[in-house]
């Protein structure tokens, strides 16, 4: 997208002459002397490898990057885990949480204070680095603003919309959302009803779908990543959020291999990747910083939803299946 090919045309690489903030000075002689870092990653590498060119700048410690969807990482991380390999030293994806506790180390990061603290785990096995946040999404000039619905039970009225709304078909986090907030059985009434008044498509893909949206393909979504829906406004797309009760959030994470076959260089890159270097540099490709000293990217996207209940959502290693089911089970069992 011309958005994203500007941006990081725009992103000017900070000149390091002097020790930059995310630095733990004690473990780089022994990062370097381990020489080494490799990172598994669902971020594509156009994003990615320019960032990790930075930490590779500033300690001298190179950089083994592999991408691959968060099943795939997931699936080789537990792979590799069955056979005790020390194949990986940290991992960043939306569904670190997901892979099995034995198989993340806990550890502490001197950036960790900078961060909200949605985006620090408990048990400090991973830490944020960007944050999705759900709401539905809508095309300007097909739906007038004035006519959009105020909550999730008057969406669910909207029957002259019937076929013309959709959700991807991964949204569990969305789901899980809906269900903490209003409880199990007044959740499955309100999503019942949003099926039967909307019968909603089942997309494939969440930047698809902002895409479709854009394009008068739906004239609305139940729900959408809201920096996806700003990227394409800002390319130009006629679409915007209307966010609802409850905005569902999850945090993309950082998390370190409890069998990290280089430590000193995993501490290092995963307190860089939560840094403010790289957070500046995620928000130029419209992902949503954790820290309040980097500005989001449109400047006004998080006050968009100010007013609305921040729900957090965090999966473990059982809690996709669950949610995948009910999800399966709502809203495409029709």
């Amino acid at each position: 997208m011309a958005f994203f090919a500007a941006a990081l045309f725009a992103f000017s690489l900070p000149a390091h002459a002097q020790t930059p903030d995310w630095m733990i000075a004690e473990k780089l002689d022994a990062a370097k002397a381990e020489g080494v870092v490799t990172v598994y990653s669902s971020v594509n590498e156009g994003e990615a490898l320019p960032v990790w060119k930075i930490f590779e700048e500033a300690t001298g410690v190179k950089v083994q990057f592999v991408r691959g969807s968060d099943v795939a990482i997931n699936s080789r991380i537990a792979i590799e885990g069955r056979a005790a390999q020390k194949s990986w030293d940290i991992v960043v994806t939306t569904s670190v949480s997901q892979n099995p506790p034995q198989l993340l180390t806990q550890f502490d990061l001197p950036e960790a204070k900078n961060l909200l603290p949605i985006a620090v785990s408990k048990d400090h096995r991973w830490y944020g680095h960007s944050i999705n946040y759900n709401a539905p999404s809508y095309n300007t000039k097909l739906v007038d603003k004035s006519d959009l619905p105020t909550s999730f039970e008057d969406f669910a009225t909207r029957t002259k919309w019937r076929g013309r709304v959709a959700i991807d078909g991964t949204d569990t986090q969305w789901l899980a959302g809906i269900f903490q907030f209003y409880g199990e059985e007044k959740a499955r009434r309100i999503v019942g009803d949003l099926v039967r008044g909307l019968d909603p498509v089942i997309a494939d893909g969440h930047l698809a779908l902002a895409r479709q949206v854009a394009a008068g393909e739906y004239a609305l979504t139940l729900n959408n990543f809201i920096n996806l829906t700003y990227s394409v406004q800002m390319n130009g797309g006629p679409t915007d959020v209307f966010a609802l009760d409850p905005v569902s959030a999850h945090v993309a994470m950082v998390g370190m291999s409890a069998f990290a076959p280089h430590p000193n260089a995993a501490l290092l890159a995963a307190n860089f990747a939560i840094g403010r270097d790289a957070q500046q540099h995620s928000a130029t490709f419209g992902r949503l910083p954790v820290r309040a000293d980097v500005t989001p990217n449109p400047p006004d996207a998080l006050t968009r939803i100010t007013g609305k209940t921040i729900v957090p959502t965090l999966f473990g290693p059982e809690d996709d299946r669950k949610w995948k089911k009910l999800f399966d089970e709502l809203l495409r069992g029709r």
